[in-house]
C-alpha cells in the first residue's frame, strides 16, 4: 500500500477538514489592540523593532509582506495533525499544492492553481493611515494582485472601541485631482491634511464594509474580521496618523521602481468614480443578510448569516448554532473558519474557543473545510446548555450560494 504523503495523512484524519495553528502577523506601524486572546506577554514577543502583533491570519497562502525582518513563513498558515503521538504540521500552502481539488474544488484549483483568498483579524488601538490597494492591473507593475477587502465587525472581539472607531472612506465629491496631488506632494511635510477631502463614517459591531481596489480608507481602531482577496498590496496616502508620522516609502510602496517620484502614478491607482460616489454609504455597508428564511433555521437550530457578500473576489458568512443543537450545514465550496464563541464538535474534531493564547501553542478554534465535507454537509454539535456556537466562514471566489448585491 503506498504511504501518503504528510497532506493526505492530515485530510485522512480531519475526515475532509484540516486544523489551523495560529498565525500572528506584527505590524511595525501599528499598536495592538489586545483584542485577538494573544497573552499579554506575547504581543512584543518578536521584539520592538517588528512592531506590535495586532493581526491574526486565516487560512493564509499568502505572504506577509513587512520587509527585510519578515520572519520565515509568515503570514502562512500551518495544518497541524497527529503521527502517532506526535503533533506535526505542514504550510496549508504545500497542502493545497498537493490536494489540488479535493482539498479546495476543481473549479478554483483550475482556474487560481490556489486558495486566492485569506482573512484576518486586524486589531489597532487605533486608525490606520488613509491608504489604498491597487487592482490587478496596477498590482501586476510589481509583480503582485490586486486587493479587495471587506470588512466585518464581530461582537465577541470588540469590548472597546479602541482610540478611534471611525473609518475615513473614500473622497468627498467635489474634491478634484489637483486637491489631492497636493496632499500627495506634501506627504513629507507632517501631515499632508489628505483626510480634509474624506467623509468619515462610525463602525458598529456586527456590521461590515465593502472595499474595492482603488477605494481610499482609514480603518477605524474596532478589531475586524477582514477577509480578503491572496495579495499584501497597499500604499499609505496619509502622511501623519495619532500623532505618528509614516515612512515616505509606504507612500511609494505599490509603485515599481523606475516610476518613483512620479505623482500621477499615485493619482491613477485612485478609482475616481468610486471614491467620489455620493452613495458611498448605501453601496459600501453591509449588514448580515439571511442565507435562508429566518423561521426555517430557527427551527433547525442554528442562524446563518452573509456578512460579507459585495465582492466576487470572496464572501463570508457567520453561523450561530444555538445552544445544545447539532445541524448538518451544507455550503457549495470549500472555506476556512474561525470558532469566535463556543465549545462543541465539528465533524471529527473537538473545537473550543480560548480565552488567552500563548505564541506558538496551537488550538482547535480554526480550520479548513475542504470542498467535498462542504457539499456533504458538516455536522456541528454545541456542547453547551446556555452558550451560542459563533463561526466565522470564508469562502473564495464567486461562491455558488451567492447572489451578489
Amino acid at each position: 500500500m503506498e504511504k501518503l504523503n504528510l497532506a493526505e495523512q492530515a485530510i485522512e484524519q480531519g475526515k475532509g477538514i484540516l486544523r489551523l495553528a495560529p498565525n500572528w502577523v506584527p505590524r511595525s506601524f501599528c499598536v495592538p489592540g489586545r483584542r485577538i486572546k494573544l497573552h499579554p506577554d506575547d504581543y512584543y514577543v518578536l521584539g520592538g523593532q517588528r512592531g506590535g502583533i495586532d493581526e491574526r491570519w486565516f487560512s493564509s497562502t499568502t505572504d506577509a509582506k513587512n520587509g527585510p525582518l519578515t520572519g520565515k513563513n509568515e503570514g502562512l498558515s500551518a495544518v497541524v495533525f497527529k503521527e502517532g503521538s506526535t503533533e506535526k504540521q505542514i504550510l496549508l500552502r504545500d497542502a493545497v499544492s498537493q490536494l489540488k481539488g479535493e482539498l479546495i474544488g476543481d473549479r478554483l484549483w483550475k482556474q487560481y492553481g490556489a486558495w486566492p483568498m485569506y482573512s484576518k483579524f486586524f486589531d489597532n488601538m487605533g486608525p490606520l493611515p488613509h491608504h489604498i490597494h491597487h487592482n490587478d492591473e496596477k498590482a501586476a507593475l510589481i509583480g503582485q494582485a490586486g486587493k479587495p477587502e471587506a470588512y466585518y465587525f464581530p461582537p465577541q472581539v470588540n469590548n472597546h472601541g479602541g482610540d478611534f472607531p471611525y473609518t475615513f472612506m473614500g473622497i468627498s465629491p467635489g474634491t478634484t485631482r489637483a486637491e489631492i496631488r497636493e496632499c500627495l506632494q506634501n506627504f513629507t511635510k507632517g501631515d499632508n491634511k489628505i483626510t480634509n477631502y474624506s467623509q468619515a463614517f462610525r463602525l458598529e459591531p456586527g456590521t461590515g464594509w465593502d472595499v474595492p481596489p482603488g477605494l481610499l480608507h482609514a480603518p477605524g481602531s474596532l478589531c475586524t474580521y477582514e477577509p480578503q482577496k491572496a495579495s499584501d498590496v497597499f500604499a499609505m496616502y496619509q502622511s501623519l496618523v495619532n500623532e505618528a508620522i509614516i515612512p515616505e516609502e509606504l507612500l511609494w510602496n505599490g509603485t515599481p521602481k523606475e516610476s518613483i517620484g512620479d505623482f500621477e502614478q499615485l493619482l491613477d491607482v485612485i478609482d475616481w468614480e468610486l471614491n467620489l460616489d455620493t452613495h458611498l454609504h448605501q453601496n459600501r455597508f453591509m449588514r448580515p443578510k439571511p442565507v435562508s428564511p429566518v423561521a426555517e433555521m430557527k427551527a433547525a437550530g442554528y442562524s446563518e448569516n452573509w456578512i460579507c457578500y459585495k465582492s466576487a473576489a470572496f464572501s463570508a458568512k457567520e453561523l450561530t448554532v444555538f445552544p445544545g443543537a447539532t445541524v448538518t450545514i451544507r455550503d457549495g465550496g470549500a472555506y476556512g473558519m474561525i470558532l469566535m464563541q463556543g465549545h462543541g464538535r465539528m465533524g471529527v474534531w473537538e473545537i473550543d474557543t480560548p480565552a488567552l493564547i500563548r505564541y506558538g501553542q496551537t488550538t482547535c478554534d480554526e480550520f479548513f473545510v475542504s470542498e467535498k465535507a462542504a457539499l456533504e454537509g458538516v455536522r456541528i454539535t454545541n456542547a453547551s446548555a446556555t452558550d451560542p456556537l459563533v463561526m466565522l466562514k470564508h469562502f473564495g471566489p464567486e461562491n455558488p450560494d451567492l447572489v451578489l448585491s
